[in-house]
């Protein structure tokens, strides 16, 4: 069973061996090919002009990084720009919101003040009839006492 499962293992790197050279024999043939085509086409120059065009070839590629780099800077800034007026409307919400609330406290303490001062005015109301209904219940009793000394006792319950 192991011999079986080893032969397996074997089978599958002698695949990937045979497929690595293969791909290593490709690839010669098609340097070889580009070799054949370059010295063909290629264009001989003395130093000075190689020297004048590879600096050209880094500028320009130089420019293009710095245009790209451009690009990201322009897009971050309108992200930050955008950012800030979302954050200055939010601000300006919250301070909305804010004095909203501060109105409704005021308000509420207007209420609170003028609701005291009724219940302060209903109080003294009510003590106002408390004194009078005591003064009346001392004139009952006051009288009460002269009916029973004039001669109806009987007449009368004593509540005392």
């Amino acid at each position: 069973m192991e011999d079986r499962g080893k032969e397996k293992v074997k089978v599958a790197g002698d695949e990937r061996w045979t497929a690595a050279v293969a791909n290593l024999a490709g690839m010669s043939s098609n340097l070889d090919s580009l070799h054949k085509l370059l010295i063909k086409k290629a264009v001989y120059v003395d130093d000075d002009t190689y020297s004048k065009v590879a600096l050209t070839a880094d500028q320009a590629r130089t420019i293009k990084v710095l245009e790209l780099r451009v690009e990201t800077l322009e897009k971050e800034l309108d992200a930050a720009i955008s950012a800030a007026a979302h954050a200055r409307t939010e601000k300006r919400q919250a301070e909305a919101a804010q004095k909203a609330a501060e109105l409704r406290a005021l308000e509420i303490t207007r209420e609170l003040e003028n609701t005291t001062k009724v219940f302060q005015l209903h109080m003294e109301e009510l003590r106002a009839k408390q004194e009078e209904i005591s003064k009346r219940d001392e004139e009952i009793r006051l009288l009460e006492a002269i009916i029973r000394t004039l001669g109806g006792r009987e007449s009368l319950p004593s509540k005392t």
